[in-house]
């Protein structure tokens, strides 16, 4: 009889791994702590064209840009004379599910079935959940949802269960699991049984998939005449800017801006019980920005496909208050009601556009759909019952977990800025910890590609560290 022991499955993880991708991960493994990130990413396997043509007749893909002309006016009330850049989003709720991870989903879908696989699994509390259930339903698969939903009473945020809710309406079958360490071991014992596809956020088909929506921006924009001087993404687990980033340079845009932006959620612990309902914020906060963008191998494949320290130019965290204050902006002034992922990138650009000039432009790379769960009542109401103090007043003395403080003006919304610097230092300092040799010259070299610098800066964070 098989052992299903969590340590034996865990020992198992890698063999599970390449039966249910059909990746070899050891293939991309270098000297010591490197590895070839590009070759990995070739295994998407997929040119852009391709993945255009494979996400269009999924529904996917092709979203419009829309300027928010009201929300610019308001940024510029508050700027410097002659600041205030015009402030752009790219509609990815216009997607079949509602999210850019319709764009991940396509294509890792798309490949299962090519692959010959029954049907999908996946790991996820979010919108990705809903954007693989919709594709396999498109193309005659199987699925099956894996959330961590609740705390140990069984109580979960209504963004959490209405998520559950819709991939259930889209043919999924969810396992809905407590907070804590059993989720991506229950991950691995279901592919395990199943023999499904894993279809990870983290492969290099999730991240390939969201390259196209950078391509569109950089086209979108030459029909403009300017491309934007900014694009600010969400970012979580970092698959998001990578992908991003990574379709602007292959379309040709080397210069705009990269910026990342989290929900400060600063001293709350994602796997704790009780920390997990005292957030109002399942993705896209620092609880997970941080600590992968720091050690990106800590998801459910071996090497993950999304590195945002290697793109990221500026990393900015916003507060809870701020995004719901700019989320009921965006309703009231621009007719738009969308979910709270891209309206944290929104609340950092109106910020951050009020640091730019008048004649340039920045852009909010995502929208997502919303409801029920999403809207901002619900989530203040179920905020108030957990005991959060929620109030008007200054966004600066908001205590994640304890209060919601939403700004009693729009001009004291502002962002702070997480050091670059700091994590790419704590990146270093996360690989030294698995070796105790001397970095060779191809181990030095990657972990350059890894912060975006040079051999050089890391010798010098290596010096710094000893």
């Amino acid at each position: 009889m098989r052992d299903d022991s969590y340590q034996a499955v865990m020992a198992r993880r890698g063999e599970l791994m390449e039966a249910s991708l059909q990746i070899n991960y050891e293939e991309f493994e270098l000297e010591g702590v490197a590895f070839d990130y590009e070759k990995m990413m070739s295994e998407a396997a997929y040119s852009m064209e391709e993945m255009i043509e494979i996400q269009r007749s999924l529904g996917v893909g092709n979203t419009p840009i829309v300027e928010l002309k009201n929300l610019t006016k308001l940024a510029r009330k508050y700027a410097p004379q002659g600041n205030g850049a015009r402030i752009f989003v790219k509609d990815e709720a216009a997607n079949a599910s509602g999210s850019f991870k319709d764009r991940r989903a396509a294509i890792s879908v798309y490949h299962a079935k090519k692959l010959g696989y029954e049907g999908v699994v996946t790991a996820t509390s979010g919108n990705y959940g809903a954007a693989v259930a919709c594709h396999a339903a498109k193309l005659g698969l199987k699925c099956i949802v894996v959330q961590e939903c609740f705390d140990s009473k069984g109580v979960g945020q209504p963004e959490i269960v209405e998520k559950a809710r819709k991939c259930e309406a889209l043919g999924a079958e969810v396992v809905q699991l407590t907070v804590g360490p059993e989720l991506f071991y229950q991950f691995l014992k279901l592919i395990e049984k199943t023999g499904f596809f894993n279809a990870s956020l983290y492969t290099p088909f999730g991240i390939a998939g969201v390259e196209t929506l950078g391509y569109e921006i950089v086209q979108q924009f030459s029909q403009l005449g300017q491309q934007p001087d900014i694009v600010v993404a969400t970012n979580a687990g970092g698959g998001n800017l990578t992908g991003t980033a990574r379709g602007m340079r292959k379309a040709g845009n080397t210069e705009t801006k990269i910026v990342g932006a989290s929900v400060d959620l600063q001293g709350l612990h994602m796997a704790s019980d009780v920390d997990f309902n005292r957030k109002s914020f399942t993705t896209g906060h620092t609880g997970f920005g941080v600590p992968f963008t720091t050690s990106p191998d800590r998801s459910d494949v071996p090497r993950s496909a999304a590195r945002p320290l290697r793109y990221m130019d500026r990393y900015v965290k916003i507060r809870q208050g701020e995004v719901f204050f700019i989320t009921e902006a965006l309703a009231n002034l621009e007719g738009l009601e969308k979910g709270p992922a891209g309206n944290t990138s929104l609340a950092a650009a109106f910020v951050l556009a009020q640091e730019m000039r008048e004649d340039q432009i920045i852009l909010v790379q995502e929208t997502e759909y919303t409801g029920a769960g999403k809207s901002v009542q619900p989530q203040l109401s179920f905020a108030r019952e957990n005991g959060i103090d929620v109030r008007f007043g200054d966004p600066a003395e908001e205590i994640p977990g304890k209060s919601i403080i939403l700004p009693s003006s729009p001009e004291k919304i502002s962002v702070n800025d997480i050091d670059l610097a700091y994590l790419k230092q704590s990146l270093v300092k996360n690989v030294l910890k698995t070796t105790d040799q001397p970095l060779s010259e191809v181990e030095l070299k990657y972990l350059a590609e890894e912060i975006n610098g040079t051999v050089e800066q890391v010798q010098q964070i290596i010096k710094n560290l000893n």
